[in-house]
């Protein structure tokens, strides 16, 4: 009896010290790929700066809280290491749209996007259904909606 009070208690300081890491739930909410690399490689102050999706390079990799983001440059590297809030993509890089209108976390495709309220949205946009359309519909029901679906899965 004692060994299994002992075990159950082990257990769970384990499973709640887990809880607590941001980097383990970061890993395990966000949008990445097989590697741990957000927004499939691409830089995410460039779509800031150059108003575009930019390819990123491992050579420019910062790995934050358990997210590794590539940049295209050495200044945007160093741009996301001084603010990396403002960069990240809102809703761990998953589709905004889909965040909005049902909770659920759907692929994007990094070239759809939109800067809403300081923050970089993402967008599935494959097989004639860009949901950056239907998102632009009804931007501020959706953008409150995906705010508090999000706030529930990442917690």
């Amino acid at each position: 009896m004692k060994y299994i009070l002992l075990f159950l208690f082990g257990t769970a300081l384990a499973a709640g010290a887990q809880a607590q890491d941001p980097a383990a739930l970061r890993k395990k909410q966000f949008n990445l790929d097989n590697a741990g690399v957000g927004i499939n490689g691409y830089d995410p102050v460039a779509y800031f700066t150059a108003h575009k999706a930019v390819k990123g390079s491992k050579d420019n990799a910062v790995l934050h809280e358990g997210v590794t983001y590539y940049f295209s440059s050495t200044d945007n590297k160093e741009e996301f290491k001084r603010t990396p809030a403002k960069y990240e993509p809102a809703y761990g890089g998953w589709c905004a749209y889909a965040m909005g209108a049902k909770g659920e976390k759907v692929e994007v495709d990094p070239k759809t996007f939109k800067i809403v309220d300081g923050k970089l949205n993402l967008f599935y946009n494959k097989f004639f259904n860009n949901t950056l359309t239907d998102w632009n519909k009804d931007e501020a029901g959706l953008k409150k909606k995906a705010d508090a679906n999000w706030t529930k899965i990442f917690h």
